[in-house]
This record gives structure tokens, C-alpha cells and sequence, in this order.
């Protein structure tokens, strides 16, 4: 197995967890005002990637510039990989590539824990990546584990660039909002993906 083959009943039975379903684990946050560059980019970006109507579009026109502006505002204090192997356990189906990953490190050239956020990009059918990104968040967690660099909360989200779930992994517990929440405006999702990386550093 990889973490393709991952459904949510198949991630639930085989790590033993728990799925709170439906409830809302975001607070109120402030939202975070983007380069104006990046705000002109996404009024021509999100159109054509829709239009374009692949992964790889959304991929490269909406999601790898969003996050590439978080660490931008964390002053490259923290790293984010696009396409990269993670190979975490193969006794467990816990390998293959993450679509996208945030690490609190600022170091670059390879992935360091902690992992903190795992995205999953999906051009349509958001509920069919939660099982693979559960998968990942399973494998990020016990990453940082064996990294002695255990976190209590492994944030993840599966989106269609315009379009981002969030879901949660505190111990054998996934909760997941299946609240949909859009772009543009891309302020509160700034926000949103910011406070998951700080949760838990102050």
C-alpha cells in the first residue's frame, strides 16, 4: 500500500482512530493581508487553473503560491515541500508523495520534523483525498516521533485550490470540518494555514 490507497474507512481500521466528524476546531482568526502582487496573481491565477481543470494547474497556480507566501510571512523560518517522498514506514503503507508539506524547520534541501501541515490537492470530490491526507497526517506523526520532535497536533487539508477542507490529528483522533471554505478572499485562509504552523509554539 501507499497512502493512495488509503481510504478513510481503511486509514480508521488500520492506525485504530477515532473520526469526529462535522466539528469545527478553528478559531477566530485574524485575517493576514497578503503581498498585493499575490492578491493581482490570484485575480488571473483561480480562473485559469478552474479552467485548466487539472491537479497540477490548481497545484502550481494557486496552492504552491499561497504557501510560498506563508513562508514569506514567517520570514523563511519554516519550509514547505511540494511533490516530495515521504517515506516514513512501508510495513505500513506509510510511503509515497505528499502534495504538499509544512515543516516548523527553515531547512529546505530535505524534510525535517516537525511536519505540521499535509495538503492534498484534488481538482473535484474533496471527501475522496481525506482518506489519503489522513494517511499522510498518520505518517507526519510519527515522523516526528521517531525525529524526537513530537508535536501534539498534525494539521492537514484536502483542496482544490479555491476550495480547502481542514482536518486535525491529536493522538488517535482525526477530526475533520467539512465546512468548505473558499478563495478568493485568500486573507482568512492566510490566517487559517498560519495559526496551524504557530498552534502549539506559544
Amino acid at each position: 500500500m501507499s497512502y493512495r490507497d488509503f481510504t478513510i474507512a481503511k486509514v480508521k481500521q488500520k492506525f485504530n482512530l477515532t473520526l469526529v466528524e462535522g466539528k469545527s476546531f478553528l478559531p477566530e482568526v485574524k485575517p493576514v493581508s497578503p503581498n498585493p502582487y499575490l492578491l493581482e496573481y490570484l485575480k488571473d491565477s483561480i480562473p485559469l487553473a478552474i479552467a485548466m481543470g487539472s491537479e497540477k494547474a490548481r497545484s502550481e497556480l494557486i496552492i504552491s503560491p499561497i504557501l510560498f507566501e506563508v513562508r514569506k510571512l514567517f520570514k523563511e523560518e519554516i519550509s514547505f515541500f511540494s511533490g516530495e517522498e515521504f517515506n516514513v514506514d512501508a510495513t505500513l503503507g506509510l510511503t509515497g508523495f505528499c502534495d504538499f508539506l509544512i515543516s516548523r524547520s527553515p531547512e529546505q534541501l530535505f524534510i525535517e520534523a516537525p511536519a505540521v501541515i499535509i495538503i492534498e490537492a484534488k481538482k473535484e470530490n474533496l471527501k475522496g483525498g481525506l482518506g489519503q491526507c489522513i494517511a499522510e497526517m498518520v505518517a507526519a506523526q510519527k515522523f516526528n516521533l521517531e525525529n524526537d520532535k513530537s508535536i501534539a497536533t498534525v494539521y492537514g487539508s484536502v483542496t482544490s485550490g479555491n476550495l480547502w477542507n481542514f482536518l486535525k490529528l491529536e493522538n488517535n483522533t482525526v477530526t475533520i470540518d467539512l465546512k468548505e471554505y473558499l478563495i478568493p478572499p485568500v486573507e482568512q485562509l492566510l490566517g487559517i494555514l498560519m495559526w496551524m504552523v504557530r498552534d502549539g509554539l506559544d
